[in-house]
């Protein structure tokens, strides 16, 4: 049975996030990858992380708009690890696997109700790097876990226990249809805002 050895963690929403990923670290040994003011709320709980500048040897950025939007990192998603090839390639490059995506999108839907948001505070809250990581995981969901949800944290953890660190099909079936159904009521809420601004 597979086993959760690598997890990247990207959130906006950071609610139960240190307890789920302690829980990650300290009782699965998980490695855990991480980007910016995710990064150092769990440095700051005590949780041992590899910044994904220093995992992938990139800077960070554009103002961070450049963070996940890296080979290494999407390769470690996207490799199916049931084909040689894939295998091979990721042999010969020195990448690892990346067996989790837990990721909460910026918040673009609760920035726009609010009155003082301007058309370009907006824009800097699309969030691009985030869809792109959970739909990666999402489709490649036989061999990584997309967690796009803080409520499911709860869930996983005691499945994880049950199943020395590895989720069963039908869970990570459920959590990559969550994660496509988030990104796209996302994109929905991204499209209906211009349109409204395309309004004379």
């Amino acid at each position: 049975m597979a086993k959760v050895m690598q997890a990247l963690v990207s959130a906006s929403d950071k609610t139960g996030l240190v307890e789920f990923v302690k829980f990650l670290a300290d009782e699965l040994g998980t490695q855990i990858l991480s980007t910016g003011g995710t990064g150092r709320t769990l440095v700051e709980a005590g949780i041992k992380v590899v910044q994904v500048e220093d995992y992938t040897r990139s800077p960070e950025l554009l103002n961070g708009r450049v963070k996940t939007l890296h080979p290494k990192v999407h390769a470690g998603i996207l490799y199916r690890r049931d084909v040689p090839a894939h295998a091979g390639e990721m042999k010969t490059m020195g990448w690892d696997g990346i067996d989790m995506v837990v990721v909460t999108l910026y918040p673009f839907e609760q920035v726009i109700r609010k009155p003082e948001t301007t058309f370009e505070d907006a824009v800097e809250n699309i969030d691009i790097g985030g869809p792109c990581l959970l739909r990666a995981a999402a489709k490649n969901h036989s061999h990584v876990v997309a967690v796009s949800d803080p409520d499911d944290y709860g869930w996983i953890r005691d499945e994880l226990k049950k199943n020395d660190g590895w989720l069963s099909e039908a869970s990570r079936r459920k959590l990559a249809q969550a994660a496509f159904t988030r990104t796209s009521r996302y994109d929905a809420a991204i499209s209906a805002y211009l349109a409204e601004r395309l309004k004379p």
